[in-house]
């Protein structure tokens, strides 16, 4: 799936003249947290987001009568003056996978889509990208997660794939990771109904082990030091 599928395209923008009252006042109106600024021709030459709003506030310490002389003067400066310039950009063929390993590595929380020649397409954010995952993988609909720890040898997901067909169970998503067992790996079907007794049974029966999910990243998750 890619970026062009997914990305929010009607967009609330402003001019890097903009006041950072005006832009303050856009995002409380319209509850958005990033708001991208072009130029005349629709090049993106910055974004604000809510945490640059907060960061250019002053400080709570203040006197009020001091405290409310500062905001004023700050409100009237140029949103260009706190501006993320150069901002981090994605294209609308990256696919979604490729933005997400992106926001993961520079923890941001929106990435505007731009043209070859840096025109504003379109902006993605988690939300959208959580959004899309939860559409693909199935989970929107009721059902019920299973981890299958495997060896780690050919023949092991068809015979996963069998049985749940055999069910006449319908399949929302796999997805599989690496047990940190030796030569095992977890599997965890999504499946699209509340009875798996049958579908358990069967795996059992032919060798699998079956633990809880829950279990399964408790115990797999990194550990903080004491």
């Amino acid at each position: 799936m890619f970026v062009i599928e997914r990305m929010a395209t009607d967009l609330i923008t402003i001019g890097p003249d903009f006041t950072i009252g005006e832009a303050k006042k856009i995002m409380s109106g319209n509850s958005i947290r990033h708001l991208p600024v072009i130029d005349g021709e629709g090049l993106l030459v910055g974004i604000v987001t809510d945490r640059d709003m907060r960061d250019a506030m002053p400080s709570t310490l203040k006197k009020k009568e001091d405290y409310e002389k500062t905001l004023a003067t700050i409100m009237n400066y140029p949103i260009k003056d706190i501006m993320t310039r150069e901002p981090l950009t994605i294209y609308p063929y990256y696919t979604l996978q490729d933005t997400l390993l992106v926001i993961q590595k520079k923890k941001v929380g929106a990435l505007p889509v731009v043209d070859e020649e840096g025109h504003l397409q379109g902006i993605l954010s988690t939300r959208d990208l959580l959004t899309a995952f939860v559409n693909v993988m199935g989970i929107d609909e009721p059902g019920s997660l299973l981890c299958i720890l495997a060896e780690e040898k050919r023949g092991q997901m068809k015979k996963i794939i069998d049985i749940i067909t055999e069910e006449n169970i319908s399949l929302g998503s796999v997805l599989t990771a690496k047990s940190w067992s030796e030569n095992k790996r977890a599997i965890f079907p999504y499946l699209h109904t509340n009875n798996v007794m049958n579908v358990k049974k069967k795996l059992l029966d032919i060798g699998f082990e079956l633990i809880d999910p829950m279990k399964w990243y408790l115990d797999h998750s990194p550990q903080k030091a004491d």
